[in-house]
């Protein structure tokens, strides 16, 4: 008769067999962290269920009735909403990162992917840009340790952060590494040479090129110039984003550039902060949705995405005809001494040719142009102001103290100009194929980044979005907002295994109180957190504790599809 193996051993022996036997059904079962009795927005769009959500290392492991699970750590999340974590579509995050890398004034949306690039990218750089831009730095210092788009990417992921990062080649970035500043097309080898740094870019993550092409030197860009450099991206899949060259007057001949090269590349298109600028130019909402819509209809992949205020933030550039900043920003600044310069440029800032679109005329007076970032200590108490306030301080004319502004500070001045309706702005947002951006960075209201007032949008723009847009004026159901925060972007950059809470995702993961999330910043206030995000998990560990950041870093360079 044979003996059995647990009939012949020894007391300690068995105990260690029946562990080691059942190993294999406890590691199956263990999770870091199971999130408990939320109601899970998975980011399919589908209505909210209640369900428990398993993280095991960065991935979501499990989505269901977890009861029987065992966890490290488990959190109650009864009562709130639990959700993929927010992409922002516009990040301006590129420096604030490298002077704080807790993100935090994002971090506390939910926002777990930062995806930079609107025209110009922190890469590729050659030496001349390099000390460009270590000579014009204001408050932010810090070194440039990279050279590429995809060492800078690199350099966060190394030097560690609290968000994920991705980034579009930005256009401009690529024709000053060959052009510089100049007001000239490129010859067949020098755009030759933009669409090898624009491949270069794409087999290192990039996700595309962005453009802006209402700024100089972005602006003396050819459709066909910029066509050439999409087409290079779309080779290895990489879409293209675009800042259009006007979002007021000539708005519905933007949205066709867009769409033109959306047919040429056959690749995803994008409108950044899809707006209608100047109140004369408030009715052709209907006629820039309806071009868009047609083109979705027609087959075309193109989206947009916006923030959730009537004013935008940019600089005093934006009210300065482009061939007075040609050469830079020394130059420009140059010019603005010159008094027979002034008066020229004085005569086309009251008449704008239509090449160009003055964004103090589109406000429509001086006091909804508000002053927001200065760059020397003498200008910084004008923080705050209007134009109007300060034009009138000075006694010289909105004109004046523009050119007055910039050439003493030697730099474009921050600025905020109130543009855009109330109305527009909410029918925008009830859009099934619109995400979100914040067009800011993402910051802390203390130390050196209390030196400006950010536009409110860097503090707030995705809980104004779920709070006063989504709960308070129902723009779009919770379930559908949650999709175009995560898995419509996800989507339109060719992620894989983000933008969703399914098992085998990245632990990217929001448990937020869909009944007080809020913003709170505003212009007058701007440093002021946004509540009602309770805990942020990005790739799988613990940014956001019971609404306080834990100080975790472990934020990674998300590559894009020509990633090689």
């Amino acid at each position: 008769m044979k003996t059995s193996i647990h009939a012949r051993c020894v007391p300690t022996v068995c105990a260690l067999l029946v562990v080691f036997a059942a190993l294999p059904v406890a590691a199956a079962d263990y999770a870091d962290v199971i999130i408990h009795g939320g109601t899970v927005y998975d980011g399919s769009g589908k209505p909210g269920r209640v369900a428990d959500v398993a993280i095991r290392g960065d991935r979501i492991i499990a989505i269901g009735n977890l009861s029987g699970r065992t966890a490290a750590k488990k959190i109650d999340a009864t009562g709130l909403a639990v959700s993929p974590g927010f992409i922002n579509m516009l990040s301006w995050a590129t420096q604030s990162l490298i002077l704080d890398p807790r993100s935090e004034s994002d971090i506390r949306q939910g926002v777990t992917l930062e995806v930079m690039g609107e025209g110009d990218s922190m890469g590729p750089l050659n030496d001349t840009m390099k000390a460009d831009e270590l000579k014009h730095q204001g408050d932010y210092k810090f070194a440039i340790e990279w050279t590429t788009l995809g060492e800078y990417l690199a350099y966060l992921e190394k030097r560690k952060v609290a968000t994920n990062v991705a980034s579009f080649v930005g256009a401009t970035t690529v024709r000053v590494h060959e052009l510089g500043y100049e007001n000239r097309a490129p010859t067949p080898a020098e755009l030759a040479r933009m669409q090898d740094l624009v491949r270069q870019a794409m087999s290192e993550g990039a996700m595309g090129v962005g453009s802006s092409l209402i700024y100089s030197p972005a602006s003396y860009s050819t459709p066909a110039e910029i066509k050439a450099l999409a087409l290079a991206a779309a080779e290895s899949g990489g879409g293209y984003i675009s800042h259009m060259r006007s979002e007021g007057n000539r708005l519905l001949e933007g949205i066709d550039e867009v769409l033109d090269i959306a047919r040429a590349t056959k690749q995803h298109a994008e409108i950044y902060h899809f707006k209608v600028a100047g109140e004369s130019n408030w009715p052709k909402v209907n006629d820039a949705i309806a071009r868009v819509e047609a083109a979705r209809a027609a087959g075309l992949d193109v989206s947009a995405d916006m923030y959730t205020y009537t004013a935008g933030a940019t600089g005093l550039d934006a009210a300065n005809p482009p061939w007075v900043q040609e050469g830079g920003l020394d130059a420009w600044v140059a010019r603005l001494k010159d008094p027979a310069t002034r008066k020229r440029v004085i005569a086309d800032m009251r008449n704008p040719k239509p090449s160009w679109e003055n964004l103090l005329l589109a406000a429509g007076s001086p006091d909804r142009v508000l002053l927001i970032g200065f760059k020397t200590d003498r200008l910084k108490p004008l923080t705050g102001k209007t134009l109007a306030e300060i034009a009138k301080m000075r006694g010289t004319s909105p004109e004046e103290t523009v050119l007055d502004l910039v050439a003493e500070d030697g730099y474009r001045v921050d600025t905020a100009y109130f543009l855009m309706s109330e109305d527009n702005v909410t029918r925008q947002l009830k859009l099934p194929w619109v995400s979100l951006g914040s067009d800011e960075e993402s910051l802390a209201p203390e130390g050196v980044f209390l030196k400006h007032n950010p536009h409110p949008r860097a503090y707030g723009n995705f809980a104004r979005f779920l709070g006063h847009y989504v709960r308070e004026q129902k723009v779009a159901t919770l379930e559908d907002a949650v999709r175009r925060l995560t898995a419509l972007p996800a989507q339109n950059l060719r992620l894989k295994d983000r933008g969703r809470l399914a098992a085998g995702y990245y632990a990217d993961v929001v448990v937020f109180d869909p009944d007080k999330i809020i913003d709170h910043a505003t212009f007058d206030k701007p440093h002021q957190y946004a509540t009602g995000v309770l805990q942020v998990f990005v790739n799988g560990q613990q940014v956001l504790k019971d609404g306080e950041h834990t100080g975790a870093l472990p934020g990674r360079f998300v590559r894009g599809p020509g990633s090689k």
